[in-house]
């Protein structure tokens, strides 16, 4: 058994390595699918993706865009011969489509950009919608693939012609955080509301608090001058600000979203993590995280 001090160490270091491969001090690189919604894990990720890039090479992306507000010519325009890296996640599949087809413009439009994709999960739940993606990269000449869990890393081996290594979820690289005032419930339950979500879940414990967090509280109003890359660091400083705020509220915690699970290891918080509905969180923690004191599955 580990304490969880050391599994985001020794996790933190993993990603470390990872982006080292890729970029250097100084180099010029993009980075690209901000998450504009609510949902605080992706938004967790995000802002370790930064704290990564910036280690590794000292300074801001010259580009970030969202995937509805993403064009290749002001792309090249901002980052020429630099580094291309797309936000990682759980939405590498047809789960969330638009940005599954954002990723596949991406690989057929910026061809002359080394691309490469920060940690994911995989799963497809129409087989014919993985033709599309299968021939995006074998269409790339420069396209590095990494992946959250052995399962995905078995699919996109089998599948993809480009390399895949197995890494970390980038919100690790945020370290360990403290507790955001001081715990009011005995168990608080971040039980997901959407699509995958297992049904038939029991939230009926006395006394227990259930919560989602995809409800936003951002205030839209931008400082002048803002820059683009600044407005997106900081909405997804907000939204993780309110993760971590309303997983403090517990003294113990069941979930099922795995940020709910990674959010609550930062935060040193004892908790019980349950599946989605594809057994990601299952694939994440027996690659990563089980064994680690504090941590329980059911």
């Amino acid at each position: 058994m580990t304490t969880m001090a050391d599994a985001i160490a020794t996790q933190r270091a993993a990603l470390l390595a990872l982006c080292r491969r890729h970029v250097g001090p100084g180099q010029a690189y993009a980075l690209l699918d901000f998450p504009d919604h609510a949902n605080v894990g992706d938004s967790a990720i995000w802002l370790g993706e930064l704290a990564l890039l910036r280690e590794v090479t000292g300074r801001d992306p010259d580009h970030v865009a969202t995937w509805d507000g993403f064009d290749a010519a002001t792309l090249r325009r901002d980052c020429p011969g630099g580094v291309v890296f797309l936000h990682g996640g759980g939405n590498l599949g047809d789960i969330w489509p638009h940005h599954q087809l954002f990723r596949e413009r991406v690989l057929r439009d910026v061809r002359e950009f080394r691309v490469v994709q920060l940690p994911q999960s995989i799963h497809f739940r129409d087989p014919a919608r993985i033709v599309p993606f299968v021939d995006a990269v074998a269409g790339h000449p420069d396209f590095h693939l990494y992946v959250r869990d052995r399962r995905s890393l078995d699919w996109a081996t089998a599948h993809l012609a480009c390399p895949v290594d197995l890494a970390p979820d980038s919100a690790f690289a945020l370290g360990p955080q403290a507790r955001r005032g001081t715990a009011d419930c005995g168990l608080l339950m971040l039980l997901r509301t959407d699509d995958e979500r297992v049904a038939g879940i029991a939230a009926d414990r006395p006394g227990a608090v259930v919560v989602d967090w995809l409800a936003d509280d951002i205030v839209p109003v931008a400082p002048p001058g803002e820059t683009q890359a600044a407005a997106c660091e900081r909405m997804a400083t907000a939204r993780v600000e309110r993760g971590l705020r309303l997983l403090s509220r517990g003294r113990e915690i069941v979930t099922d979203r795995l940020h709910g699970h990674i959010l609550a290891m930062l935060l040193g918080i004892p908790h019980t993590a349950l599946d989605n509905d594809y057994g990601k969180l299952s694939a994440y923690i027996g690659c990563w995280t089980a064994g680690c004191a504090g941590v329980s599955t059911a």
